[in-house]
C-alpha cells in the first residue's frame, strides 16, 4: 500500500484501488504506483486476473496538471506505460466520472464495468487541450474510429447506457466493484498460462502503438500548454460556464 493505491487479493483476483478520493486525480507518482501494483500482481502465481478500482465519488477525474511543465507532461503519461504491457487481464470498476485522463486510465484495462451514474468523457477539446494517455490508440480500438472522432471532437459526456451500446463499457451494475470482481473471477477460471498468452497476443499491437502515441500526444499537449484557449477552457470549467475560444 502507498499513499496512492491500496492492494489486496480476493481469491484469484488481485485488486488495485486508487486512494486519492473523492475524485482520484492522478499525477506522475500516482500512475507509477498503479503501474507498479499491476506489475507486482504479474509475479503472484495465485492471482490470475486483476480489478482496477477507486475509492470515492468518481473513478478518476483526470490528471492533476497544477504546476506541470512540458517535460512533466511526458513523464506523467510515460509512468503509465507498464499498464499496457502487464500479463494478466484487467477489469476496471467505474463509478461516477472517468474524465479526460481518467477515461484513459479506464481504457488501459481490458474491460469496464460501470455504475448507472457513470460518466465517461474525453473532454480535452472542450477545455482547449489535446488528449493523452494513449487515447489515440485505445479509444478507437474499443469504439471504432468514427465514434472515437465523435467523442474526441465534441468532448461530450457518455452515460452508462450509451457506453454499453457503443462498447465503451462491457457491463453495468449498481455495485460496479462487486460486479467487476465477479467478472474477473469468471476470467480467472481459465488456465493462467492461456490467459497470459492470449492477452499478450491480443494486446501486443495496442501496447506498442500506445508507447509511440504517448510521445506524439505529449508533443501536441505541449504545443497547447500556453495557449489562451486552454486558459479559457480551464477557467470556464471551474466557473461552470461555456468557454469562449478564440483560436489563440
Amino acid at each position: 500500500m502507498t499513499e496512492n493505491v491500496r492492494v489486496r487479493a480476493d481469491g484469484r483476483v488481485g485488486i488495485v484501488e486508487v486512494t486519492r478520493g473523492p475524485h482520484n486525480f492522478f499525477d506522475e507518482g500516482g500512475l507509477r504506483d498503479i503501474a507498479r501494483a499491476l506489475v507486482d500482481f504479474d509475479a503472484q502465481d495465485g492471482v490470475r486476473s486483476v480489478v482496477l478500482c477507486a475509492e470515492g465519488t468518481n473513478f478518476c477525474a483526470g490528471a492533476d496538471l497544477r504546476g506541470i511543465d512540458r517535460h512533466g507532461l511526458r513523464r506523467v503519461y510515460r509512468a503509465a506505460t507498464a499498464m499496457f504491457t502487464t500479463r494478466k487481464p484487467i477489469v476496471a470498476a467505474v463509478q461516477g466520472a472517468a474524465v479526460g485522463g481518467g477515461l484513459g486510465l479506464a481504457l488501459a484495462a481490458d474491460f469496464r464495468v460501470v455504475a448507472p451514474n457513470a460518466r465517461l468523457t474525453a473532454n480535452f477539446a472542450r477545455i482547449g487541450f489535446h488528449h493523452g494517455f494513449g487515447l489515440s490508440v485505445t479509444l478507437p480500438a474499443v469504439v471504432g474510429q468514427q465514434k472515437a472522432l465523435d467523442l474526441l471532437y465534441t468532448g461530450r459526456n457518455v452515460g452508462a447506457d450509451e457506453a454499453l451500446q457503443i462498447g465503451l463499457a462491457d457491463r453495468m451494475s449498481e455495485d460496479p466493484l462487486a460486479a467487476a470482481i465477479d467478472f474477473a473471477a469468471e476470467v480467472a477460471l481459465s488456465a493462467p498460462l492461456s490467459l497470459e498468452a492470449i492477452r499478450s497476443t491480443m494486446r501486443r499491437d495496442i501496447a506498442s502503438r500506445v508507447v509511440a502515441a504517448l510521445d506524439e500526444e505529449a508533443i501536441a499537449q505541449t504545443m497547447l500548454l500556453d495557449s489562451a484557449d486552454l486558459q479559457e477552457g480551464i477557467a470556464a470549467s471551474i466557473a461552470k460556464r461555456p468557454p469562449v475560444f478564440t483560436g489563440a
